[in-house]
């Protein structure tokens, strides 16, 4: 393995570059809010690491030098690092926490910050608020633990003009949802996110999301969506990719496929297929990449799993009516045996969060199927009709998982949300995703190496989202920063106890201030809502009030 107690044999581009690190210094000043010596210094590049010293003054790295470099300089706090890694603090650039950042004993974001979360990217799938501005106002009422972009999401917008009917945009509709998409982007958005797995989005057809993302591209912004088919439901999954391809390319918006992953049997190894198809897409000058979660189940509704779209149409209350009709309760039932199939069966299928039916919580459908003395389909369609419950599916290849986490096109996401302590029993990636990628896959299977998965959740969710001052070490950007022994990271959340904290990110800042120290939170709330300065693609920053 290309592993980190490797990659500190001196070569002649790292021996440069530490060389050439002693040399930089942005601030004409000598004292300092904070400096950090002593340190093993990923920049988030990818790059390998050098012993360094970095200064922060007034929410910025105002320095970053070679090892004693800044020996002369005063500073308020000076922090032996005594060999730890810094890092920029990770990018989630698919978090499903803009609704509980607005909760005033949420909003310090310590499940977050205990993984080396320092900004999140809300509103993914297509799903959230349609007015932005207002959502940006809860976020900052009482402050943040850690930073927020905002994303405009597609399926909400949808449901706002056309409501759930499964049918196309008038022209009239699609332009109210262009105006809607620019007055966000405007707002400071850094895209359009889709659910089209999901209705209302698998309602809407590729041209209705080309109109749109062609707005989000005149502000340099993204097109981030759960494709339209991870499995062989619809299109399949490689179309699926092929279509947020064809979205970027036509629009000229930047193409992100959220949590990629092959989902289920009947896919399973076609991950290669995936690798080659962006590839040659990015060959072609496709700006288009994708980002993952490090675990083998994913988490969704369980109507989302097995009951067909065109059921779902106009909203629960009119699918349950569906389901009071014999023949069309046999159609739907007909197609959702077909669809658990697609996942791999009932005992791979975990309710989650089903307040009608707490007895079985936690529970696979295939025990739920036997306690009921039913198949595991009419056991589903049984909760259905008086609950909407959440589930975990294990349907994901570890094979698959590491095929598509080796590509430099891979970022690190969670898709996670934030639950106080001991609600509900919901996916371990909420609490356990940063960290998780560096235990398992860096140390213990070696998939990766710990250069490439900093980079992962750090410059390339920078780069791909456009946030212009952060996601690297480097002078003038903010001081999102974490130190830590990666050797001692580890992820503590299971299926089982999801609400078990990460450790090992012992100190973490966010814009110059310590959120999490020697271990433990702070209590502070340095972070804000990044918003973008100008519509000019290259020029584009993220700023704070």
């Amino acid at each position: 393995m290309r592993s980190f107690h490797v990659l500190r044999t001196a070569t002649l581009f790292s021996t440069l570059l530490l060389l050439f690190t002693h040399c930089i210094h942005s601030s004409q000043t000598d004292r300092y809010d904070t400096i950090i010596e002593n340190a093993r210094v990923l920049d988030g590049s990818g790059n390998p690491w050098f012993y360094g010293e970095i200064a922060i003054l007034n929410g910025q790295i105002a320095a970053i030098g070679g090892r004693g470099s800044l020996q002369s300089a005063t500073a308020d706090e000076r922090i032996d690092a005594e060999g730890r890694v810094a890092s920029p603090g990770f990018i989630d650039v698919h978090s499903h926490t803009g609704g509980a950042l607005t909760d005033s004993t949420l909003r310090t974001a310590i499940p977050l910050s205990a993984q080396g979360i320092t900004t999140v990217i809300v509103n993914p799938d297509g799903g959230g608020p349609v007015d932005l501005a207002e959502q940006r106002a809860r976020l900052e009422a009482g402050g943040l633990g850690v930073h927020v972009a905002q994303m405009i999401p597609h399926g909400s917008l949808r449901r706002h003009v056309i409501g759930l009917e499964d049918r196309d945009a008038t022209t009239e509709e699609l332009n109210t949802m262009k105006s809607l998409v620019r007055e966000a982007m405007e707002a400071g958005a850094v895209g359009l996110s889709s659910g089209l797995f999901y209705a209302p989005g698998s309602f809407a057809p590729t041209e209705e999301l080309i109109e749109l993302a062609r707005v989000v591209a005149e502000f340099n912004g993204v097109y981030q969506s759960h494709i339209r088919d991870e499995s062989d439901y619809t299109i399949g999954v490689v179309a699926a990719v092929e279509e947020v391809i064809r979205i970027a390319e036509e629009s000229g918006a930047t193409g992100v496929v959220s949590h990629i992953k092959v989902l289920g049997p009947n896919v399973w190894g076609k991950s290669e297929t995936l690798v080659q198809t962006l590839r040659e897409a990015r060959e072609r000058g496709v700006d288009v990449v994708a980002d993952q979660y490090p675990y083998n189940a994913s988490a969704t509704s369980l109507s989302a799993a097995l009951i067909p779209r065109w059921a779902l149409e106009g909203g629960g209350e009119d699918f349950r009516k569906r389901l009071e009709n014999r023949e069309t309760r046999q159609r739907i039932r007909e197609e959702a045996v077909v669809n658990l199939a697609r996942r791999g069966g009932a005992e791979r299928i975990s309710i989650r969060n089903s307040q009608a039916f707490p007895v079985y919580e936690a529970l696979n459908l295939q025990e739920i199927a036997l306690d009921l003395e039913m198949h595991p389909v009419d056991a589903a369609l049984h909760l259905l009709e008086k609950s909407s419950p959440g589930i975990i599916s294990f349907n994901m290849q570890e094979e698959d998982i590491e095929t598509l986490m080796r590509q430099p096109f891979t970022m690190t996401s969670s898709d996670g949300g934030l639950v106080a302590m001991g609600e509900g029993v919901p996916h371990p990636r909420n609490n356990g995703t940063f960290a998780r990628k560096i235990a398992r896959y860096v140390f213990e299977r070696e998939s990766v190496t710990l250069e490439e998965a900093i980079r992962a959740g750090t410059s390339l969710p920078a780069q791909s989202h456009h946030l212009r001052d952060r996601g690297l070490l480097r002078p003038g950007y903010r001081a999102d920063l974490l130190i830590f022994d990666p050797q001692h990271v580890r992820d503590h959340a299971t299926f089982t106890d999801p609400h078990r904290l990460s450790t090992g990110f012992d100190d973490v800042m966010v814009n110059g201030e310590w959120v999490r120290r020697n271990g433990e939170p702070t209590g502070k709330l340095p972070g804000y809502v990044l918003t973008r300065t100008t519509r000019f693609p290259g020029l584009q920053t993220s700023t704070h009030p």
